[in-house]
């Protein structure tokens, strides 16, 4: 059963106005540790949406079914917002306000609320109101431009970076930090979670490397970005990968020992000779099989690791032995993170069917008009 878990966030009230992308899992992450998360879905669903039954971000939630474009929709949003510690949205800037919900609305009703926005551009500038996706939003802030090979286009990382790492993530930061500052003052606040801001964070230790001279602004040319022979990923003889990371000295001569390397190597700090090197590197890996390499590195300190795929990364045996990966509902799926000693998170519920706990939240929360308009 969804709802308030044992997380370090258990009683903490969330409504969440049902969107795509990083809102939902921003939503996530907070039902994850604990706190009551009520998504108020639209009829007919929105865009880019899967078959609920399988959508994971949806996951310890519970759901009622509104029509915020309804006479009645923002009224019942607003008698929840009252009983909230939280609301997140993600609408272009100004439609929850034209729709009744907006923060000064909500604030009149409960002025505790912490009002999380998330949106790719903000809530001002010239883009503000234009429409993007995570592929944009990492382009401009110049994430996008370093992945990849220096003679190929930019390698597009999934929706990780834009989407859930400088969207999602900061979204939880701000609002947990406002919710703190409310239970302190008992004032609540808006949190303008942009993906272009978050995403440029993300870059602060690349720009100060970048300031000290210690990083080119091209892709495929520094120590952590592909350039480098001994920070990279190498091909195998059955076609599969494996991923170095032996930055330091120590670890370097265990990985080139193991390799079978070390004495025809050429010295590591001779940038010159770095191609010498890589093709040194890639010729030996090219020697056996993915799972032989893991086999010769595994336990070691070389900092060396397969890179498998989302369906074999369960099976890894230290995320196995770890429990990263928990099965629920017959779905294999990341377990929540992080972890904490008093209060540990747990997989409750599975993909909050859009309007299943009408009746529950309405009882629970102490709403009943949101029942009665069901009927």
């Amino acid at each position: 059963m969804a709802g308030t878990g044992n997380g370090p966030l258990a009683g903490v009230r969330v409504v969440e106005l049902a969107g795509i992308g990083p809102g939902p899992f921003a939503a996530m992450l907070l039902a994850d540790l604990g706190a009551d998360v009520v998504r108020v879905d639209r009829p007919g669903g929105g865009g880019l949406a899967v078959n609920p039954a399988f959508d994971i971000t949806n996951r310890n939630k519970r759901s009622v079914l509104l029509d915020l474009k309804s006479a009645e929709g923002p009224a019942r949003v607003l008698d929840l917002v009252e009983r909230a510690d939280v609301l997140i949205e993600g609408f272009r800037p100004g439609v929850a306000e034209r729709l009744g919900v907006g923060p000064a609305d909500c604030h009149v009703r409960n002025p505790r609320l912490v009002y999380g926005r998330m949106t790719g551009w903000g809530q001002e500038g010239p883009l503000a109101h234009s429409a993007g996706h995570d592929i944009a939003y990492i382009a401009v802030t110049g994430a996008l431009g370093m992945i990849g090979k220096p003679d190929e286009p930019p390698a597009v990382p999934a929706n990780l970076v834009g989407d859930y790492a400088g969207g999602s993530l900061y979204l939880v930061i701000g609002v947990l930090a406002a919710l703190q500052h409310a239970r302190a003052t008992g004032t609540g606040q808006v949190v303008d979670a942009a993906i272009v801001d978050g995403t440029a964070h993300l870059t602060s230790m690349i720009h100060g490397m970048m300031a000290a001279g210690g990083w080119q602004d091209r892709r495929g040319a520094n120590l952590l970005d592909g350039g480098c022979p001994f920070y990279g990923t190498y091909e195998t003889a059955d076609g599969g990968y494996m991923a170095v990371g032996a930055l330091e000295q120590q670890f370097y001569d265990t990985f080139t020992d193991l390799l079978g390397i070390k004495d025809e190597a050429p010295a590591r700090k001779d940038l010159a000779r770095w191609g010498e090197l890589r093709e040194a590197v890639a010729a030996r890996f090219k020697t056996r099989t993915r799972q032989e390499w893991t086999e010769v590195f595994d336990g070691t300190d070389a900092c060396v690791a397969p890179v498998l795929s989302l369906r074999e990364a369960p099976a890894h045996p230290h995320l196995a032995a770890r429990g990263t990966f928990t099965d629920f509902g017959g779905i294999t799926q990341p377990a929540p993170a992080p972890r904490f000693s008093a209060t540990p998170a747990a997989v409750r519920g599975g993909p909050a069917l859009p309007g299943a706990h009408t009746e529950s939240v309405a009882r629970d929360w102490d709403v009943p008009a949101l029942y009665e308009q069901e009927d």
